[in-house]
């Protein structure tokens, strides 16, 4: 299930950040970042809350997993076909 933009929008600032956060971690992990200092990682936040709003980027629901994970919005509409 896909959370809609503006629900993200009610969250409290640092729940959001730290979905964020889990997100570029695993890009981290899978070679797209080399590194992430401090300054690094708050741009990449900003451009990923961007990228929300936008809607490249969304927050899906497992309910499978009972877990949240931001995922970009072409991935998951090819699963969805």
């Amino acid at each position: 299930m896909l959370i809609p933009y503006d629900a993200l929008l009610q969250l409290p600032k640092e729940t959001l950040a730290n979905l964020i956060r889990e997100y570029l971690l695993g890009q981290v992990e899978d070679g797209s970042f080399t590194s992430l200092d401090e300054q690094e990682l708050s741009a990449a936040i900003a451009q990923c809350q961007q990228a929300l709003k936008q809607g490249k980027l969304v927050l899906e629901y497992s309910e499978d997993d009972e877990s949240f994970a931001i995922r970009h919005a072409d991935q998951v509409a090819k699963r969805q076909d």
